[in-house]
């Protein structure tokens, strides 16, 4: 038994990363990475061997839902030589990582001699280190846990936060009839500037933003703007839940359907999207639903009037097909129908009917404008209007007055 035991062990050391190596002759001096956070990720390696090291290549894998495993390769920047550094770097600009994103990779070396070397892999975690955050965890319908890091305010605050986003996915659970599939990740920046100052290339009107694949929100919420988080989260929660409950290689949703569905679930449609909305009925100068198929303005103005349009039109769906009319169009999306086809099968009218029905109930509709309250504009023109005849009352008051003074003092001097 001894014996096995030892031919067992020499085996496995010769089986070895190290052992490899040192037949190889090639070994890792070092190797690492450093994040600048969020531009850039640098991998680094030094290696030597007994002759020229001629091939460096790094493979990584990024921890996200995928259709297919997939294993991406940069070829490293290094100078031929038997004892070399070599890097690669990462461009978030090109492809880029939300906070806490999670990547597994190895590097690959070739000699002179036709040697190879394969390192072990390992985790680099794209933080963001330039604020010491504190998490708070708690259990979703599916089991996966949610995490919620914030560095400003209190337990208090985090943990009305966490409970916000229990409520809402007990609600999207409920009400779409799915759950997260994989653990949910929420990073709250203490503010708006705080959080454009995490992405790349940002619209200067984001507030939050749902990396789907990642199943991971970035959001900016202060302690005083602690209603408009919880509106908020509900809102990412609802993309990440949609879009793991639709995840297929085959099709995707028309954004105004994905935004409108998140817009629905934060509850009411907010006062500066309804008049917004209001303006563009009242103007005729409401977007086409086939253009909001497509990714938004970046215009605050005509943004703000695409997400309240969208928002309007999962109501009209909603309150006049139900809920699984709605469904179905989900699973249809899923599948890889086109818009048109997905809407003719479970309604029975495309894009422009769709169009066409929904500008109908507008126009001949005051339920939107008495939900919202009476417009600003028109308030102001029903008090100048109102003070017009305030005026014209007492102008006419006064002028009776006068042409009764005048009668009296005719008959007067009669007499």
């Amino acid at each position: 038994m001894r014996r096995i035991a030892l031919i067992a062990s020499v085996l496995l050391l010769l089986l070895s990363p190290s052992a490899v190596a040192a037949e190889a002759g090639i070994a890792v001096i070092a190797s690492g990475v450093e994040i600048d956070f969020p531009s850039q990720a640098v991998f680094t390696l030094e290696a030597e061997s007994d002759v020229d090291i001629v091939d460096i290549r790094l493979y990584y894998q990024v921890d996200k839902m995928n259709y297919a495993e997939v294993v991406s390769e940069g070829w490293a920047d290094f100078t031929r030589a038997n004892k070399t550094e070599a890097s690669w770097v990462w461009d978030m600009r090109i492809a880029g990582l939300p906070p806490g994103a999670e990547v597994t990779y190895w590097w690959m070396i070739e000699d002179a001699g036709g040697n190879k070397l394969e390192t072990s892999p390992e985790i680099m975690r794209f933080d963001d280190e330039r604020y010491l955050w504190r998490s708070l965890t708690s259990s979703t319908p599916g089991g996966g846990g949610l995490t919620l890091f914030w560095y400003q305010g209190g337990d208090a605050f985090a943990q009305e936060l966490l409970d916000a986003c229990g409520e809402g996915l007990d609600t999207l659970t409920r009400d779409i009839g799915t759950y997260p599939e994989r653990p949910i990740k929420i990073y709250v920046y203490a503010s708006s500037s705080d959080l454009l100052g995490a992405m790349i290339f940002p619209y200067e009107w984001t507030g939050g933003v749902a990396f789907t694949e990642f199943s991971t929100i970035v959001i900016g919420i202060g302690p005083s703007s602690l209603d408009w988080g919880k509106r908020a989260l509900v809102h990412e929660l609802t993309h990440l839940v949609v879009h793991q409950a639709t995840f297929s290689p085959y099709g995707q949703l028309p954004t105004w359907l994905d935004e409108g569905l998140a817009m629905y679930s934060e509850g009411e449609l907010e006062s500066h999207f309804r008049s917004r909305l209001q303006t563009a009925i009242r103007e005729d100068n409401l977007i086409s639903v086939r253009s909001l198929c497509s990714a938004f303005s970046a215009q605050t103005e005509e943004a703000h009037l695409s997400y309240a349009q969208s928002f309007s039109l999962v109501e009209y769906l909603l309150d006049n097909y139900g809920q699984d009319k709605m469904l179905d169009l989900l699973t249809l999306f899923k599948e890889g129908a086109t818009y048109d086809e997905a809407l003719s099968e479970v309604y029975d009218f495309d894009i422009d009917g769709l169009d066409a029905r929904w500008r109908a109930t507008l126009a001949g509709s005051t339920d939107t404008a008495t939900r919202a309250g009476l417009h600003p504009a028109l308030i102001v023109v029903l008090a100048a209007l109102a003070a017009v005849l305030v005026l014209w009352g007492a102008l006419a008051l006064k002028k009776r007055t006068w042409q009764r003074s005048s009668r009296r003092s005719t008959e007067e001097g009669k007499l």
